[in-house]
């Protein structure tokens, strides 16, 4: 973008709120300008501010950043799963054309589950250690269909086992989680959370505690559950090689905000936002060096309580005195850094980020 280009200061929920995304209206869900709020006795988090995109069905969408970037925040405000007592939450959140914000939580509770479901990232403690895991996912079928018997549910949990490769599903099904291994464990979230055939699955770091050989077998398992079921998913991970692997969209957070959105092709080969090359320095690339050093990005994630004025990013931001006083004094927005849809939200003009980008290739290497 311009570095001419005025940009807004002050209050971030005086910005104007950012379109969702390049895809049409009949997005399965859409996010407009999401900004959720939590009370604490240190004071107001930020914990998303300003975030927007859409995901059609047959779509997966990879949101990345580093720990304590808002991900997993943006997706319980989806599912509507914080607390209203201490949660401040405004925008809009369409699924399937239904506005989620303000919706009464029985009608939330209604479409959790049924149009809309969640792998979370740890199944042990997901998953009721003093029930069977069967029962457990018979449950979640019955209570979106409440006039099918228990034979009935219980042929539905042994089916969606089996649909997710568990070994003898009608005898795992009377097993506890302990019982299972760690992958089988994952296994049985997803089946889970697919017995109800939701249009909408989001997967928070799903392979994070796996070993390499599961992790690729989950991710296959769900791109084969997606083209079966047409799904739209979210995959919130820190891994952009997850990511390159499985998604089509990506949208890069920071801070509570987003900072690059765009294809998977061009936040991964074309990366805009200094962040976004950041991230990509400190995974391992397949194509590159095998003895290659991963450079981590310089010191650590902002408080959300206290974030730094301007670009949240300019203290670690190598290239932030090249942008001048805006870094520090006013918050970027996202603006088009290309052609289809591909935004960035830094002061440094389009000129200056081709330059950058190619002085940080050549000083650490950028996998892909």
């Amino acid at each position: 973008m311009d570095s001419s280009e005025p940009s807004p200061s002050g209050d971030p929920d005086d910005r104007p709120a950012v379109p969702a995304q390049r895809s049409d209206q009949d997005a399965y869900l859409r996010v407009s300008d999401l900004r959720v709020r939590f009370d604490t006795e240190d004071g107001v988090v930020r914990a998303v501010d300003g975030v927007s995109f859409a995901v059609e069905r047959g779509r997966t969408l990879g949101i990345v950043g580093e720990s304590g970037s808002g991900k997993s925040v943006t997706s319980l405000a989806i599912l509507g799963l914080h607390d209203p007592k201490r949660t401040t939450i405004s925008g809009e959140i369409s699924v399937g054309g239904r506005q989620v914000v303000g919706l009464a939580d029985e009608e939330v509770r209604r479409l959790r589950g049924r149009d809309m479901a969640m792998i979370f990232q740890d199944p042990l403690s997901a998953l009721h250690p003093y029930y069977t895991v069967g029962r457990q996912i018979a449950e979640a079928y019955r209570v979106h269909h409440p006039k099918a018997n228990r034979r009935e549910a219980r042929q539905r949990a042994v089916d969606m086992l089996d649909r997710v490769g568990i070994p003898q599903p009608a005898r795992r099904f009377d097993q506890y989680p302990h019982e299972f291994s760690g992958g089988m464990r994952q296994r049985a979230m997803i089946a889970m959370s697919l017995v109800n055939d939701p249009a909408l699955l989001i997967a928070d770091e799903p392979t994070t505690a796996l070993d390499v050989t599961v992790q690729a077998q989950i991710l296959d398992l769900l791109a084969d559950l997606q083209a079966e079921f047409h799904s739209a998913i979210i995959l919130i991970t820190h891994d952009l090689g997850v990511v390159g692997q499985v998604a089509d969209d990506v949208l890069v957070m920071y801070g509570g905000r987003a900072v690059e959105r765009g294809s998977v092709e061009q936040v991964l080969r074309a990366p805009q936002h200094p962040y976004t090359w950041g991230l990509l320095s400190s995974v391992p690339s397949l194509h590159g060096d095998a003895d290659a050093d991963l450079v981590p990005i310089p010191g650590n994630p902002p408080s959300l309580i206290n974030l730094p004025p301007g670009c949240a990013f300019h203290p670690r931001c190598r290239y932030a005195d090249r942008a001048g006083s805006r870094s520090r004094t006013e918050v970027p927005e996202l603006r088009a850094a290309g052609a289809d849809g591909h935004l960035v939200a830094c002061h440094l003009s389009a000129e200056e980020r081709a330059a950058f980008y190619a002085e940080d290739v050549a000083r650490v290497g950028v996998a892909v």
